[in-house]
């Protein structure tokens, strides 16, 4: 009873505090004897005569109703002489006992009724109130409605324990059907999903329309109330805030408004875009966002938008393209009352958007997921209460769509939105979004997409593809300067000039002769016009360039730089001491002083997270950085220098420029930004033709992928049963991006002639069955999937070492070393980083040397005898074959080895000589990568034995670090580091950390921002919430009644 009790407390709360929120106009108007609530008032008390101020007497004038009561004795007459109209309801017994006065009540009530009279029928019938005049079991129902929303929270609790015992007694049905709706009633309001009051102010109205009823046969109306207002005088009422029942009051009303305004056909926006206006607020808190822009505003209310029609929508970058997806997120959660899928480019912004999101879920009741790395369920928990949104990487949001088309849960899923769609065309990872996409088109028609990106140029292609409307603006929050400078020239870009720039200035700073040597380019005039008063950014080719330009900017700054926020910057210093274990980069501990860092891939995560996080403070005004940044983390500054038109030994893309300079101009902080590259004069043509020509076309990267996009999508299609002929699947195929495109990528075969190629070479390597026929022949033979296959498609292992895979964990089956973790290891090494891989032969036969007699063995086992080692170590020649991708991955496993046991990764890039930027990039593939060949042990039944060791494994992995700091690490943006922090300062359980008062974490945890806390705290309490909803879910179904009971 406990549960019923709390959700009809709340739903007292609400109800009072909409008592309190009615004009005292409203309520002398309706002072009458009769002490009912009634249903066109809102649940406002008739009070006591108004001339009687007495608090004594409990029922004012009500007549006592231990004697002959006048009220219950004309019902009572009213159901004796009319038994056949027992089922009429509350209002119209009233009514009939008290014809004049209830006449003048619905007069004070009628302007509320015909307000909301439009929408009831809509409302209802959205949340599945709608009855059926005709149904004869509906009149018990009439009566429900008006006997329990017009009835206080205790007497509903009375009502409640009197429906227990008179279950246990002889029934009839009618009466069981008014315990049903009481229950299905209470948990409606038990359900954290607001809106409980959207019907229950229509119900009522709509009661009066009952029909007959002969329900309550054994029970008297008398009897009802008596016990009910009995009840209601005993029972206490539970002291709550008001201040707290009005705020729910108030989320629980507009929600019911938005919910009302999603649901209807009309474009009259809720509160704030259908949605309750404390979304309003907390952008405001969180955020700082007082108000949209004009174009967010447009968007938002597009009429497409509000028909569900699929959306693409392009802005340059920093035009807050995000702001309008997580507005429509959030309707999707909490008017819709569905799923969502967010798709993102890179783990890093996975974590970051949880981390944002995860205060929004606390506070407005729905669960944040992340799908990144080895994180995520398959299929995901069904959940019966609360939605969730799972933000996910483009390899995570794949299989994450497979497994709901597998378990017939697709239509769960309301809104996919896709971040950077132009990625649609880059590489594997853009064949891959291709293939989500096209599978969620299919297979539902209710999932509603919604792509975004700053630099799409062939829209039309996607459009087509995704059946989607179109939205662009060229808006910038803050104006965005292009430069290019040649020598010590700089000029403006201007699309009207001839050559496309113009002239703007001359440098103006005075080189010495050692300067001009050191930086002919003149980065350090361009710098120092800027810091340490505004940030700066400079994106260079290589990740060696990024160091030496930090280096050499600080050799020939001013001393005064040093002052600059100085303690804060040693505290920066000691931060990356400790992350390093003592050990700190020798070019950030020279430039830091300055106020100067560089950001490349050769961080380890913590290191980059705290150079980012002191770049956002201020702390750290110039960063030296690699293209990555610039589709990463949002990073701005005042002014972008673009070393050279490079990336690597590449020209740079026009899709990879917009992105760099999108980065210039910080909205609410700078009045303009500006973007200036440098170009040698070879250049300059080439240069002149980037900033004049349009962005790059999105491709279908099907073909070009071959394992990991045609034929990869082509197995999941027969696994998934999307396609199980060749009909069928050159159908599906026609629904792609490639089928789209086909005219202009196919021109050696046609669509038809590659799939039957594609489907010969997947029956050729055993993972599918059945006969493929001539172009010319009509094929209906069905095609079916093997376990092999299947394990495949359902790990997301690459085809190309899908079979090599296989071998190796057969052959590991005959004498699995379990001594120590290196023989797993080995199986769970990613194929990819293989080739990457040059191994140190001394420094490999040192680490072998140190291996235990059952370790070495391992080595003999996959085929690298210690005799090959010591000749290679030695420069002997080799005679004897080996495969050096064998000999390459134990190498790499030998890595990995050393950091499970050392746990440490900047003592491991020491000891093999490898970057740690390099070994942290292997750390994650591989616990990625130990996930994958998990689900694939999983669907193989001889693998058994690898399913408990590969998940153990895989935890180790993700998290490489000791055990005792892993629930910490759990929480979303906690790395290392901070788990170290906070675990010696006792917070050493999520739980600890969920319950914590940031205040009290900013004091005692060192560089810890207010909001960094209370955004920790949050990612605590959702990641609690979403394992207690999980454990929930499974006590409910272990408790659920089978339907099919012999």
């Amino acid at each position: 009873m406990a549960e019923p009790a709390l959700a009809v407390r709340r739903r007292s709360r609400i109800s009072s505090a909409r008592k309190r929120s009615h004009p005292p106009a409203r309520l002398e108007a309706v002072c009458s004897p009769l002490k009912r609530p009634s249903a066109g008032c809102e649940g406002a008390p008739a009070e006591p005569p108004c001339n009687n101020d007495s608090e004594e007497d409990m029922f004012g004038d009500y007549d006592s109703f231990h004697e002959s009561d006048s009220l219950l004795a004309q019902v009572l007459d009213a159901e004796h002489q009319h038994p056949q109209e027992k089922g009429m309801d509350m209002k119209a017994a009233g009514e009939f006992a008290h014809g004049n006065l209830q006449s003048e009540m619905d007069q004070n009530k009628q302007g509320n009724l015909h307000a909301t009279e439009d929408s009831v029928h809509e409302v209802d019938e959205h949340y599945g109130f709608q009855m059926d005049e005709n149904d004869a079991g509906d009149t018990n129902e009439d009566l429900s409605d008006s006997v329990f929303d017009e009835l206080p929270s205790s007497q509903l609790l009375y009502l409640e324990k009197m429906g227990e015992l008179s279950s246990r007694s002889q029934r009839s049905a009618g009466t069981e059907k008014m315990d049903k709706w009481k229950n299905s009633s209470l948990d409606k309001i038990q359900s954290p999903s607001p809106c409980p009051d959207s019907g229950h102010k229509n119900r009522s109205a709509k009661s009066s329309k009952g029909s007959k009823s002969d329900s309550c046969k054994s029970v008297s109306l008398k009897d009802h109330l008596k016990n009910a207002m009995t009840g209601n005088a005993k029972v206490q009422t539970p002291k709550v805030s008001k201040t707290r029942q009005l705020k729910e009051a108030i989320l629980s009303e507009e929600i019911s408004v938005a919910r009302e305004t999603i649901g209807s056909s009309s474009f009259d926006i809720g509160p704030f875009y259908g949605l309750p206006s404390k979304v309003k607020h907390l952008l405001r808190q969180f955020r700082g966002i007082e108000t949209l822009y004009e174009w967010q505003h447009d968007c938002l209310t597009l009429k497409s938008l509000q028909q569900r029609k699929n959306l693409i929508y392009s802005l340059p970058t920093s035009g807050g393209k995000t702001l309008v997806a997580e507005i429509l997120i959030l309707q999707e959660l909490l008017c819709r009352q569905k799923d969502v899928l967010m798709i993102l480019p890179y783990v890093a912004i996975v974590q970051e958007k949880v981390w944002g999101l995860s205060s929004f879920g606390i506070e407005l009741g729905f669960l944040v997921e992340e799908y990144a790395g080895s994180k995520g369920r398959f299929p995901p928990i069904k959940r019966r209460i609360k939605k969730s949104l799972y933000i996910a990487t483009i390899e995570k949001g794949h299989a994450l769509v497979n497994s709901l088309i597998e378990t017939d849960r697709i239509d769960d899923l309301g809104l996919v939105v896709v971040d950077e769609l132009h990625m649609i065309g880059e590489g594997s990872r853009g064949a891959m979004l291709e293939m989500t996409l096209a599978k969620i088109l299919y297979a539902s028609k209710n999932t509603h997409i919604v792509g975004m990106s700053a630099t799409l140029n062939n829209v039309g292609d996607l459009q087509k593809f995704l059946q989607a409307e179109y939205y662009t603006k060229n808006f910038r929050p803050v104006e965005l300067k292009e430069y290019i400078k040649i020598r010590d020239t700089i000029y403006e870009v201007d699309s009207k000039a001839e050559n496309g720039f113009t002239f703007s200035r001359l440098l103006n700073f005075k080189y010495s002769g050692s300067l001009e040597k050191a930086d002919p380019d003149h980065i350090v005039a361009l710098v120092t016009e800027v810091i340490p008063k505004y940030s700066c950014l400079i994106f260079c080719p290589t990740k060696k360039n990024c160091e030496n330009v930090a280096t050499m900017v600080c050799k020939y700054l001013n001393k005064e730089f040093r002052a600059h926020r100085e303690k804060e910057k040693q505290d920066l210093i000691k931060n990356l001491e400790d992350i390093g274990n003592g050990s700190i980069c020798p070019v950030l501990r020279q430039t830091i002083p300055f106020g100067v860092a560089y950001h490349h891939s050769g961080l380890t995560n913590d290191e980059r997270k705290s150079i980012e996080e002191a770049y956002s403070r201020g702390v750290l005004c110039l960063l030296a950085c690699t293209a990555t940044l610039a589709a990463g983390v949002n990073l701005p500054a005042r002014r972008v220098i673009l070393r050279a038109p490079y990336v690597a030994s590449e020209f740079l893309k026009k899709n990879q420029y917009k992105q760099m300079i999108g980065r210039a101009g910080r909205a609410g902080i700078d009045s303009a930004g500006e973007s200036i590259l440098i170009v040698q004069e070879k250049d300059k043509h080439l240069v002149r033709d980037l900033i004049t020509s349009p962005l790059e076309n999105c491709y279908s990267n099907l073909l070009p992928e071959s394992t990991k996009g045609m034929q990869y999508l082509l197995l999941s299609l027969v696994g998934l049963k999307i396609a199980v002929t060749q009909e069928e699947v050159y159908s599906f195929m026609c629904h792609t991006l490639l089928g789209v495109q086909q005219q202009l990528l196919l021109k050696e075969k046609s669509l038809s002639g590659i799939i039957r190629d594609e489907l010969e070479n997947l029956i050729e390597k055993g993972l599918l069955k059945g006969k493929i026929m001539e172009q010319d022949q009509n094929s209906k033979s069905t095609l079916t999937i093997t376990l092999l296959g299947k394990a495949t498609y359902k790990g997301s292992i690459d085809l190309s070492y899908c079979n090599l895979l296989y071998k190796e964990l057969r052959k590991g089956l005959e004498g699995l070393v379990l001594e120590s973790s290196l023989h797993l290891l080995f199986l769970a090494t990613p194929y990819d980083m293989v080739p990457n891989c040059s191994p140190d032969w001394m420094i490999y036969l040192r680490q072998f040397n140190q291996l235990s007699s059952a370790e070495q063995k391992v080595a003999d086992m996959v085929g690298v005898p210690e005799s090959f080692i010591a000749k290679k170590a030695s420069g002997q020649a080799i005679r004897k074959n080996v495969d050096s991708a064998i000999v390459n991955r134990l190498y790499l496993s030998f890595v990995l080895y050393a950091l499970l046991k050392e746990t440490n990764i900047w003592s491991v890039s020491e000891k093999f000589n490898m970057s740690r930027g390099y070994v942290q990039n292997l750390l994650t593939s591989a616990a990625s990568f130990a996930s994958c060949v998990l689900h694939f042990c999983e669907e193989l039944e001889e693998f058994w034995v690898y399913k408990a060791l590969l998940t153990e494994l895989t935890k180790r992995l993700t998290y490489c670090v000791k055990t005792e700091l892993i629930p910490l690490m759990e929480v979303a943006g906690v790395l290392e580091a901070r788990a170290k922090q906070l675990y010696n300062a006792g917070y050493k359980t999520v739980a600890h950390l969920a319950n914590a008062n940031p205040e009290t974490l900013v004091k005692t945890i060192e560089h810890l921002s207010r909001r960094q806390a209370k955004q920790m705290v949050s990612s605590a309490k959702m990641l609690l919430t979403e394992k207690a909803e999980a454990l929930q879910e499974e006590v409910e179904e272990l408790l659920k009644v089978p339907t099919d009971i012999p």
